[in-house]
């Protein structure tokens, strides 16, 4: 059985964190202190963890979240967290390695995702909070997984929030981006110890964005 171990609060809403969940740190926060959710919005919270990104947008203007995680009991936590915060009926859960497990016609107006983004080993990967932040050997592993796929599931106006380290190439992944046809820029940052950066990246469609 699986209890929480702790829990967390983000402006007026509570989470419960269990000892299989990656408890929200600076990574989570800066993507939460940027999240503008525009009414109706139907939003794909990806990597959910407890749930913090995913239930901030349902409990704003979202008309739907979708929340995707591979840990199985992510993917409870966060259930448990939409009841405690009244925000489960605009709410789906689903178990997907990335995007792999959604419809080819699911289509969103927004796409969070704290990627796993350290410089890890293999073996830190085989536990569940493990997986929640090793990136492999350069950090990439999940990042570089992640881009080719997102557009084919973003409306034409939709907005991408990714968030990664600067020990894992930043100007790597804008190119990427660029490369499948998103544009993105470094919307905010946050100064951690030991000369690493977090980035909150922002990509949207590069024909959208040229029609604009």
């Amino acid at each position: 059985m699986h209890l929480p171990i702790k829990r967390v609060w983000f402006q007026n809403l509570k989470f419960d964190i269990t000892n299989e969940v990656f408890e929200p740190s600076d990574d989570s926060f800066l993507i939460a202190e940027n999240l503008t959710i525009h009414k109706g919005d139907e939003v794909l919270d990806l990597g959910t963890g407890c749930g913090i990104l995913g239930i901030l947008a349902a409990s704003q203007n979202a008309k739907y979240v979708l929340a995707v995680d591979v840990n199985p009991y992510a993917i409870n936590c966060t259930k448990q967290n939409a009841t405690l915060n009244n925000v489960q009926d605009n709410m789906c859960f689903l178990r997907s390695d990335l995007l792999s497990a959604l419809n080819n016609s699911a289509l969103f107006d927004l796409i969070l995702f704290n990627a796993p983004y350290l410089p890890s080993e293999p073996h830190e990967i085989e536990t569940w909070l493990g997986r929640a932040w090793a990136g492999g050997a350069n950090g990439r592993d999940v990042i570089d997984r992640f881009i080719p796929q997102v557009s084919a599931h973003l409306k034409p106006s939709g907005r991408v929030f990714l968030l990664q380290s600067s020990l894992t190439g930043l100007e790597l992944s804008i190119q990427k981006f660029f490369e499948y046809g998103l544009s993105a820029i470094v919307k905010a940052e946050c100064k951690l110890p030991f000369f690493e950066t977090i980035h909150l990246i922002e990509a949207q469609s590069i024909l959208f964005n040229s029609n604009t």
